[in-house]
């Protein structure tokens, strides 16, 4: 059977904010660690007349927003995110594990691997493997199990790529960083996965 993938591509962008320089453009829904990693490729002169700044105002320093292309599967099951700087994998839950379980099911194995053979791939030696729950239920319960689940796809990946040179970064997060709305089920099920991120070398 033919998966149909979604695709989008956000293009690059060069910021030129007319803000304090002191101003933080962190992304409060990001986990710590996932940050892009992109510098500017060309300098700014910041008193340059042409730039037609309001009285007093100074640019904040240049960044640019790497390129990031997402395909995710009509189901919705599963989703790859790369950036200039990454890979990442998110797997729902539900593809996973059984419900309020960390024990892999039949399929789960399979899709593991093939990120795997991505990690292979691009040679990667630093993985990030962070899970995440919805907000039903106890907080500490969420946070308990996402690192569970985290725990254990884990453990698949390292079996399988059997390499002393990769380190493993495993969190559980819970219910925080959402990336729907958990008022929902169709946000809440988006909300429960387990994301795999590693640096990209191959273009």
């Amino acid at each position: 059977m033919t998966t149909t993938r979604l695709s989008v591509t956000v293009a690059v962008v060069l910021l030129l904010s007319a803000l304090p320089a002191h101003a933080d453009a962190t992304d409060p829904s990001q986990p710590p660690g996932t940050e892009p990693t992109a510098t500017a490729p060309v300098k700014v002169d910041p008193t340059d007349p042409d730039l037609k700044l309001p009285e007093g105002a100074t640019l904040a320093e240049a960044k640019v927003l790497d390129i990031k292309s997402v395909v995710e599967d009509q189901s919705g099951d599963e989703r790859r995110e790369d950036t200039n700087a990454d890979v990442t994998f998110a797997l729902q839950a539900e593809v996973l594990f059984g419900k309020d379980s960390a024990k892999l099911g039949a399929e789960a194995r399979d899709r593991i691997v093939t990120i795997a053979e991505e990690i292979r791939k691009q040679n990667a030696t630093q993985v990030r493997v962070f899970g995440f729950t919805d907000d039903l239920g106890s907080s500490a319960h969420g946070d308990t199990l996402s690192k569970q689940r985290a725990n254990a796809v884990q453990a698949v990946l390292d079996q399988d790529l059997n390499s002393p040179s990769i380190t493993f970064d495993v969190r559980g997060y819970g219910e925080q960083y959402p990336i729907a709305d958990n008022s929902t089920e169709e946000g809440r099920r988006k909300n429960r996965r387990v994301e795999v991120t590693f640096p990209r070398t191959q273009r």
